[in-house]
């Protein structure tokens, strides 16, 4: 199965949902984005990767990361490789000193954390960007930007996406979906658009 990169684009925090953050991950040589919601520990550990910034004693994932080079593993690639039931499993292709590779089970935040560490590539698979991922348009609408300014449908729905999705009708959903994108609120865009799917599917 052909591998797509992504690299991380944005570290989102929910507008409608306290305490929650996503992860951001655009396709490489594409528009689409792939939210994978995390906790706030793995946000900052990413965050303070992102930006180079150094503690004054290593953290977690810095830690993983020493004792991972002391011991002569590297960490060559990861890949996020299922998605069951809005859970995203991934696994870290490493090798040791002998060259064997080895293909360790991870958290996808966690491999995301040890990814920007050691610098080294993001990958998915193609069935789970179709799934999960949502396409960033360049251009919207006149009238679709005339919608969003406008904003009743934000007022319908209330401050939780998930409040009464189901009495909208497809192109209601999809101006909400494109409204969430251009707030860069990822966790809501990604339940609009998982109900999208829902009822494409039907």
């Amino acid at each position: 199965m052909k591998k797509i990169a992504l690299e991380i684009v944005a570290l989102s925090h929910s507008i409608t949902q306290s305490h929650s953050y996503a992860v951001v991950l655009g396709e490489v040589d594409g528009t689409r984005r792939l939210p994978i919601v995390i906790g706030s520990f793995e946000a900052q550990a990413i965050a303070v990767a992102l930006e180079r910034m150094v503690p004054s004693r290593p953290l977690t994932h810095d830690l993983m990361k020493n004792i991972m080079t002391d011991s002569g593993i590297l960490l060559h690639e990861i890949i996020i490789n299922h998605l069951q039931e809005g859970v995203f499993y991934s696994k870290l292709i490493c090798s040791n000193t002998n060259n064997d590779i080895i293909e360790v089970d991870s958290r996808t935040s966690d491999a995301l954390a040890l990814a920007v560490r050691f610098g080294c590539p993001i990958y998915t698979y193609g069935t789970i960007l179709d799934d999960a991922g949502i396409l960033i348009k360049e251009e919207k609408s006149s009238s679709r930007r005339k919608s969003r300014s406008s904003k009743p449908l934000e007022e319908t729905i209330g401050e939780s996406p998930n409040n009464d999705l189901k009495t909208l009708t497809l192109q209601e959903l999809q101006i909400l979906l494109d409204d969430a994108v251009s707030q860069e609120d990822y966790i809501k865009a990604r339940d609009i658009k998982k109900e999208i799917d829902e009822r494409t599917k039907k």
